[in-house]
């Protein structure tokens, strides 16, 4: 759904899932997540990226870079250091 641009409609079933108890795996968070940076919707990426934890999940690689990169796309660079150092500090990356 989210390649054929039905966002709201992808929007509305991941919630219904969430209401519904379902524990969403990352990939589909980091789908979510990369679908809402691409749609100009980064406020909202980065709530959904907040709540991978509270729901049992936790970001991978490629959700980290997907926030990074849309951080640096809007001049965010101290949030985008920030969650760098954050996916450092989780083993995810090594320096």
């Amino acid at each position: 759904m989210c390649k054929v641009e039905r966002l709201k409609n992808v929007q509305e079933v991941f919630q219904n899932l969430l209401i519904k108890g379902y524990h969403p795996n990352v990939y589909t968070y980091t789908i979510m997540i990369n679908r809402l940076y691409r749609e100009n919707l980064l406020d909202n990426a980065l709530t959904l990226f907040s709540q991978i934890e509270d729901n049992g999940c936790m970001a991978n690689v490629v959700t980290f870079q997907i926030i990074i990169c849309a951080l640096f796309e809007k001049n965010e660079t101290d949030k985008a250091n920030k969650f760098f150092l954050k996916m450092i500090t989780r083993g995810l990356l090594y320096t």
